[in-house]
């Protein structure tokens, strides 16, 4: 495929560097977003010309605009896609624009430029074929399959009733917990914070700016926050009548079904569990890492297997182990492991 990339912001550059990492080549434009000179276009015109596939980066408000621009340009063997968070308004440009002529698609890629730079996995996106163009709809499919991304297929309406109650309600949330002073810097937080503190920090360093998109360009967003702020309106005078009465045990929250004879054991070990699950995803984004280490010192010339690199890490991993209060000689072998199945993964 010849890719082009019209739009070059946060996601457009991201997406730029996983077509790199995976071998394709692309070029890119956008008015305003600096694109390194060996991606960049001369012109829309020469990208639109240039390239058979198109990926429109483009922000939903301006996604009209893109389309009405480009579409004097297109040819029938173009294939032309969005990657906005929304579904059922770009997918309804796509086919006023573009109809039964231009095959084309609509997508969304579950993931950001953070958690790219984490190496979050797995990428996913979802697939939202025109009923005009289905072939066109497997060739996007493979592409993102070539990029290592997991592909689900929904009708716009099905994604954006989904991300109305998910996607959109957790920005909703973050934004009135942030002004509320949730995000500020705190002495001290419980455990059972730890996981909203960890999706204020994603939803303010990945797609902050996406907040007004989210909920204005979805046309379920709107039902799902009146229905939210409905619950907890209800929730909170259920809890003021309670203070009143000193009842209220209706208003505790479900338990987890924990097993009758020990529910400590069976809680511990579903603890576990699910540290063990969280491991193994954080050793997989670490292995991504290391693959994206090993091809910078390819490009430098530099050996992949490093000696002195490797004796470091082991020393401050000894150290963070007794700063833990843990066995340094077995957090060492850990570790060790570690570094094994690393240099198994780049091939040394």
């Amino acid at each position: 495929m010849r890719i082009g990339i019209l739009g070059y912001g946060r996601f457009g550059g991201a997406l730029g560097s996983l077509l790199r990492e995976a071998g394709h080549g692309f070029r890119a434009w956008d008015p305003v977003a600096p694109i390194p000179a060996e991606h960049q276009a001369g012109s829309l015109q020469d990208l639109v010309t240039d390239h058979e596939t198109l990926v429109l980066a483009v922000p939903v408000p301006l996604l009209g605009s893109a389309l009405g621009s480009i579409r004097p340009m297109l040819r029938s063997d173009h294939l032309v896609f969005d990657v906005g968070s929304v579904k059922v308004g770009p997918c309804g440009l796509l086919e006023t624009y573009l109809g039964a002529a231009i095959p084309h698609a609509g997508t969304h890629p579950l993931f950001g430029p953070v958690s790219l730079a984490r190496a979050e996995r797995p990428l996913r996106v979802v697939l939202c074929a025109s009923p005009h163009h289905p072939e066109a709809g497997q060739k996007i499919e493979m592409l993102f399959r070539s990029l290592g991304c997991e592909v689900l297929c929904q009708s716009p309406e099905d994604h954006d009733r989904v991300m109305a109650t998910t996607h959109a309600l957790t920005f909703f949330i973050a934004k009135g917990l942030l002004a509320v002073g949730a995000g500020a810097e705190l002495p001290f937080t419980p455990p059972s914070f730890h996981a909203i503190a960890r999706t204020l920090e994603s939803v303010r360093e990945d797609a902050g700016h996406l907040f007004a998109a989210l909920q204005n360009e979805n046309p379920f967003a709107s039902g799902a926050r009146e229905g939210l702020l409905e619950a907890l309106s209800a929730i909170h005078a259920s809890l003021a009548e309670a203070l009143k009465t000193g009842g209220g045990e209706q208003l505790s929250i479900p338990g987890l079904g924990l097993a009758k004879r020990s529910p400590a054991l069976q809680e511990a070990r579903d603890h576990i569990d699910a540290l063990d699950q969280e491991l193994v995803g954080l050793l997989a984004r670490r292995t991504e890492l290391v693959l994206r280490a090993g091809r910078a010192k390819a490009e430098l010339n530099l050996p992949i297997h490093d000696p002195e690199r490797e004796s470091a890490q082991l020393q401050a991993r000894r150290a963070w182990a007794a700063e833990s209060g843990l066995d340094t000689q077995g957090v060492e072998e850990v570790f060790r492991s570690v570094l094994r199945a690393s240099r198994v993964a780049q091939g040394k």
